[in-house]
C-alpha cells in the first residue's frame, strides 16, 4: 500500500497561469512587488519562465526575457525557479542545432534557472537527449516530461515505458503533463500507480482545469503515489488554467498529505493578483472558461483563445465550432500528435485553413509539410498516406533524430546578428525568433522599445465586442499599421472608430480619417477583384518574397511566405502569367482580401 507523504507544490502563477488566461501578457513590473511574499510560502518551485513567456516578452511586452529571469532570481532568493523547455525546440517553433540547445540551457542556468521541465510535442524522446544532457552538465534539475493525450496508441503501457526511458536518460523527476485537460481522475490514478511501480523518481502531476477535472485528477494521482502537484493562485486559477493553490492546500490540510503551506499568506498573494488581473481586461476571452467539450474536441484552452482571436480578425468567429470539429480529424491524419506547442499550432492552423477554404488541405502549411517529412520527429501513429503524398510528393521521409540533420549554427547566428547582439543571451534571443528578435534588438539599440498598450476598461470592452480589422496605410513613403478595435456613433452622426495606430490607441471619426488619408495622398492596399490578384487566406506577416516583377509564374507556384498563428504558409499563384506588381515586402503585415501581388 502506498504510504502517505507530504505533498510538494509548484505554483504556476508567474508562467502557465497567465499564459492560459490572459495570453501570457503579465508584465515583470506586476510580478516583482509580490515576490517577497511568494518567496516566503515554501513552494517546491515557482514556474516563472519558458513556454510562451519568452515569445510574449519580445513580441508584445518589449521586455528582455533574460532580464526578467535575472530580476526574478534576485527577488526570489529562497525558491527554486522552474521553466518549461520544448526539448530540441527550446522556446521557438523549430528544431535547433545541438550547439544552440546546449548554449541556451547553460545561459538559462547561468541567469538563475534551477529546474528544467523538458518535453517533446510528439513524446519522441530522442528530441530530449541533448537538452537533458545539457541540464545535467549545468548541475541543474532535469524533469523528464510525458505529454498526456488520448488516442488508440497512447496507452498506460506506453507512458510507463517512456518514464523508464526518461529515467535512463538521467531525469531527476518525471512529470505527467496534461496540457489540454484530457486526463480523468481514474486514468490519473492508474497511470501514476503504474509509473511509480516501475520508476523510483519523484512524480509530478500537471493537469489543466479546462474540463473541470484538474483538482480531482491531482487528488487521485496523490492517492496513487504522486509526489508533487502543479497549482495556480486562485485569482489566476480555474478554466483553462489549473486547480487553485489555496483549494488544494485546504483539501489536503490535516491529512498525511498536508502541504504545510500557509493559507493566510496564500490568500494575501491571491488578493494581490486579483487586483493585477484587472489591468489586463483586453486579453480576457470567453474561450478560457471551464468547458467539458475539451474531452470531445481535444483543444487545449490556450489554443482555443488563439483560434478565437484569429477567426475574429477575419470576421469568421461563427466558424469556430467548425474548426474545433476539424481539429480531431487533422490530428488523426497526422498520426495523433499530442496537442501542445508546436503541434497544437501546426494542427490548429491547418484546421483553420481547411475550414475557411471550404476544402480540406487546399493550402498545406510549411509546418505540416515539415512534420510529414519527419522534421519534428516520429509521429505516434501512422499518418494519412494520401495527405503525405499531396504534401511532400516523392520526397523522402527522415526517420532519424531531426537534429542529426542540422549543422552547428551558433557561430553563424552570431555573425548574422553582428553588433546588434551585446551579449550571448542576445544571440539566443535572435536564434529563437530571427525576424522578431532582430527587430527587438534594433528597437532596443535605438531606444524605441514600446510595449503594446493596456487599454482602459471601457476601451478593452469595446475591443472585445468588436471585430479587429488590421491594415496598412502608406503616406508619402511612410507606412502606418492601423488596427480597428471598436466602432461607435459620435454626436454628429459620423461613424467613430477606435483604433491603434502603430500600437497606440486613438479615437477618430471615419469621414475625417478618410479625408486625412486622401489629403496626404495616402492609400490602403486595394481589395482583390481579379483572378490574378494574389491574397492571403489569413492575417499575418510576410517573411519572404520569392519572386520579382517581370517573373513568369505558373498556377500553384509559391510567390510569398507568410507567418500566421506562428506558422509559415506559402501563398501561391492562382493563374499562369507574369508578375506585374508586388505590393508587399518582407516584414509587412497583411490581411485577407488585400492585393499582395498582381499577375497578368
Amino acid at each position: 500500500m502506498t504510504q502517505p507523504k507530504k505533498i510538494q507544490v509548484t505554483d504556476l502563477i508567474l508562467r502557465d497561469a497567465h499564459q492560459s488566461l490572459i495570453a501570457t501578457r503579465l508584465r515583470t513590473e506586476d510580478m516583482l512587488p509580490i515576490c517577497d511574499k511568494l518567496d516566503q510560502v515554501g513552494y517546491w518551485s515557482l514556474e516563472a519562465w519558458g513556454g510562451a513567456t519568452f515569445d510574449a516578452c519580445v513580441r508584445f511586452l518589449k521586455e528582455d526575457p533574460w532580464e526578467r529571469l535575472r530580476k526574478l532570481r534576485e527577488a526570489l532568493p529562497n525558491t527554486r525557479l522552474q521553466m518549461l523547455l520544448r526539448g530540441q525546440n527550446l522556446l521557438g517553433y523549430r528544431h535547433y542545432a545541438d550547439d544552440v540547445v546546449q548554449a541556451f540551457v547553460q545561459k538559462a542556468a547561468d541567469n538563475g534557472m534551477d529546474v528544467f521541465r523538458i518535453f517533446d510535442a510528439l513524446n519522441d524522446l530522442r528530441n530530449l537527449e541533448t537538452a537533458m544532457a545539457a541540464v545535467k552538465k549545468a548541475g541543474k534539475h532535469a524533469e523528464g516530461t510525458i505529454c498526456y493525450t488520448t488516442s488508440p496508441v497512447h496507452t498506460p503501457e506506453l507512458f510507463v515505458q517512456q518514464a523508464k526511458d526518461l529515467q535512463s536518460m538521467g531525469a531527476d523527476s518525471i512529470a505527467i503533463k496534461d496540457m489540454a485537460g484530457l486526463l480523468t481522475p481514474y486514468a490519473a490514478y492508474d497511470i501514476t500507480k503504474a509509473i511509480k511501480a516501475e520508476v523510483d523518481l519523484p512524480l509530478v502531476i500537471h493537469s489543466h482545469a479546462t474540463a473541470g477535472l484538474g483538482a480531482l485528477c491531482q487528488l487521485k494521482a496523490i492517492e496513487a503515489g504522486a509526489d508533487r502537484m502543479d497549482t495556480a493562485i486562485s485569482s489566476f486559477a480555474g478554466g483553462t488554467s489549473h486547480a487553485a493553490t489555496e483549494s488544494q492546500v485546504a483539501a489536503l490540510k490535516g491529512t498525511p498529505y498536508d502541504t504545510g503551506l500557509d493559507l493566510n499568506l496564500l490568500t494575501e498573494i491571491a488578493d494581490y493578483f486579483r487586483e493585477v488581473r484587472k489591468k489586463y481586461h483586453q486579453f480576457e476571452s470567453e474561450f478560457t472558461r471551464e468547458d467539458i467539450s475539451v474531452q470531445i474536441n481535444q483543444v487545449p484552452g490556450g489554443m482555443m483563445s488563439n483560434l478565437a482571436n484569429q477567426l475574429k480578425e477575419q470576421n469568421a468567429l461563427d466558424r469556430i465550432r467548425d474548426v474545433f470539429n476539424e481539429i480531431p480529424r487533422v490530428r488523426e491524419d497526422l498520426g495523433y500528435p499530442p496537442l501542445v506547442t508546436p503541434t497544437s499550432q501546426i494542427v490548429g492552423t491547418q484546421a483553420v485553413y481547411n475550414v475557411l477554404a471550404g476544402e480540406r488541405y487546399k493550402t498545406i502549411t510549411n509546418e505540416v509539410k515539415r512534420y510529414l517529412q519527419g522534421g519534428y520527429g516520429k509521429p505516434p501513429a501512422e499518418v494519412n498516406q494520401s495527405l503525405q503524398q499531396k504534401a511532400i510528393g516523392n520526397e523522402s521521409v527522415n526517420e532519424a533524430r531531426p537534429a542529426d540533420l542540422l549543422k552547428p549554427e551558433l557561430e553563424k547566428l552570431k555573425k548574422d546578428i553582428s553588433d546588434l547582439a551585446k551579449t550571448e543571451e542576445d544571440v539566443l534571443t535572435y536564434a529563437m525568433f530571427p525576424e522578431l528578435g532582430k527587430e527587438f534588438l534594433q528597437q532596443r539599440n535605438d531606444g524605441a522599445l514600446q510595449p503594446e498598450p493596456l487599454l482602459p476598461k471601457e476601451s478593452a470592452e469595446r475591443a472585445m465586442d468588436s471585430v479587429a480589422t488590421e491594415f496598412k496605410i502608406d503616406v508619402h513613403g511612410e507606412s502606418y499599421d492601423v488596427a480597428v478595435t471598436g466602432v461607435g456613433q459620435s454626436g454628429s452622426g459620423k461613424r467613430k472608430l477606435y483604433i491603434t495606430l502603430d500600437g497606440m490607441p486613438e479615437e477618430v471619426e471615419f469621414e475625417a480619417l478618410n479625408e486625412y488619408i486622401n489629403e496626404q495622398g495616402g492609400s490602403a492596399r486595394k481589395r482583390a477583384s481579379e483572378p490574378g490578384h494574389v491574397t492571403a487566406a489569413m492575417p499575418g506577416n510576410i517573411i519572404d518574397v520569392l519572386v520579382k516583377e517581370g517573373d513568369s509564374v505558373s498556377s500553384g507556384q509559391a510567390l510569398l511566405v507568410a507567418e500566421a498563428m506562428k506558422m509559415e504558409t506559402e501563398i501561391s499563384a492562382n493563374i499562369d502569367g507574369t508578375v506585374t506588381h508586388i505590393h508587399v515586402q518582407k516584414g509587412d503585415r497583411v490581411t485577407p482580401g488585400e492585393v499582395l501581388i498582381e499577375i497578368e
